[in-house]
């Protein structure tokens, strides 16, 4: 039995379900006397396919609640609630949807002769598509950076374009006054004939505004005026400074000038869209040692203080927009990945991306309805990662108790990937002629699936 809130999630994992093992039933947003009655048949198992979290542990729940025992898997994001329904109830499994689809994602933004990459165990296992074969290699992460395109230095001109409105009044600003402070001194030397130390004090009490230097009233007349001009200046200028040093401090600024936080602009990630997906993508490919930089339209969305505790720069607006994608570096970006739950949102920017840089690599996630067939027979939109068909799998895989550690499509072909390194093509499965744990021709392999091959061999 599936409880589901997304169509498209649970369509897929009923359709892998229904050709493994048999009858599945779809309960889209049962009610409580819905979901009793279902129950009180004959269930081996249920699945709870949601994208809140909330929605799923109610569910989850419910179902213990009326068949306390029964084999449940559970699809949450959050790793503290995760872990404490595993501990409550040792007969769910609980998955995450962004587990099965990040590894397909990075693989097409770091390395796309690969098929999945995912991290672990100190380095990162992948899985090699070549010619209708599969293959798995476990590569180092900074293999991963060593095989980055390059591209020309960032100029400064680049940098300050990557900037906020506030960074840049800050900047300017500074500017203004450190050059106002310079102009000073060197007038007090060479027009007031003061030494340089009173020049220094006298200049700095011109620019905080408590006043200028005693020779200065026998000075030349336009010496006098070039001091008016300048003082007024300045006390424009550092309230601009001060206005914006205090918004710095006090608002909750995503990005920063320097540092962790600072946008990159060259041999970056630009990721489109912070929701769960977006969130762990970038995670991951700032644990590689890529640089990242994400673009959120929502600044009320759930994973922005996520993202600013792991450090990730995140910049509000529109991913379709041609000016901040000119302002992320897109031509000198590694990659972009269009990761939000609107699948036409993800072609908008893509499309735009596309105009931006027409040679740039871009990953969407998307499903595979007509509308995403369609545009990409009209438009090079780049790679197209297929969220249902990947995560219906997992969850239909974990359901029948196969565990794999990811799920992936490999020139149209749905793959698994096992924790003792095999991979299985889901296609030759069938659960109502052979056991999972055996393979296609009844040998014994690991746990999960038939077909499967050795760690290096090929499919």
């Amino acid at each position: 039995m599936i409880i589901e809130d997304d169509e498209a999630l649970g369509r897929s994992a009923a359709a892998h379900i229904g050709r493994w093992y048999g009858t599945v039933h779809r309960l889209p947003r049962p009610d409580d006397d819905t979901l009793r009655e279902h129950l009180d048949q004959s269930v081996d198992a249920v699945a709870v396919v949601s994208r809140d979290d909330i929605v799923a542990l109610r569910y989850a729940l419910l179902a213990e609640h009326l068949k306390p025992g029964i084999r449940l898997v559970v699809t949450l994001f959050d790793r503290t609630v995760a872990d404490e329904v595993s501990r409550t109830v040792p007969n769910c499994t609980v998955l995450s949807m962004t587990d099965a689809i990040v590894p397909s994602l990075l693989a097409e933004c770091l390395a796309p002769s690969y098929a999945m990459l995912q991290p672990g165990g100190g380095g990162v296992i992948a899985v090699r598509r070549e010619h209708g074969t599969t293959s798995v290699e476990h590569l180092h992460g900074r293999a991963l950076v060593a095989h980055a395109p390059v591209h020309p230095r960032a100029s400064f001109r680049a940098w300050l374009r990557s900037l906020g409105t506030s960074a840049k009044a800050l900047i300017a600003s500074l500017a203004a006054l450190s050059v106002a402070f310079s102009v000073d001194i060197a007038l007090g030397v060479l027009v007031l004939h003061e030494h340089w130390t009173d020049s220094v004090w006298n200049a700095a009490r011109a620019l905080t505004t408590i006043g200028s230097s005693p020779a200065a009233e026998h000075g030349p007349g336009w010496y006098k005026v070039l001091s008016a001009v300048s003082m007024l200046a300045v006390l424009v200028m550092a309230a601009i400074f001060t206005a914006s040093v205090v918004d710095r401090f006090t608002g909750h600024r995503m990005t920063s000038i320097l540092g962790a936080r600072s946008i990159p602009r060259r041999g970056h990630v630009i990721v489109v869209g912070l929701g769960q997906v977006g969130l762990r993508l970038s995670a991951r490919l700032k644990d590689l040692g890529i640089k990242v930089v994400a673009v959120e339209r929502n600044p009320q969305a759930a994973c922005l203080p996520l993202a600013r505790s792991l450090n990730i720069p995140v910049v509000l607006g529109r991913g379709g927009d041609r000016f901040l994608l000119e302002r992320l570096s897109v031509l000198r970006a590694r990659g972009l990945a269009a990761v939000g739950s609107d699948s036409l949102a993800n072609m908008a920017v893509a499309v735009a991306a596309r105009a931006v840089a027409p040679d740039q690599r871009i990953i969407l996630r998307a499903g595979s309805d007509e509308v995403t067939t369609d545009s990409q027979s009209l438009f090079r939109i780049g790679a197209v990662c297929d969220f249902p068909r990947i995560v219906g799998a997992f969850v239909a895989a974990s359901v029948l108790g196969a565990e794999p550690s990811s799920v992936f499509v490999a020139e149209d072909r749905t793959c698994a990937l096992f924790p003792d390194g095999q991979v299985v093509d889901l296609a030759t499965w069938d659960t109502r002629t052979a056991d999972p744990r055996q393979g296609a021709n009844g040998s014994e392999t690991g746990r999960g699936a038939p077909d499967v091959e050795a760690s290096a061999a090929t499919s």
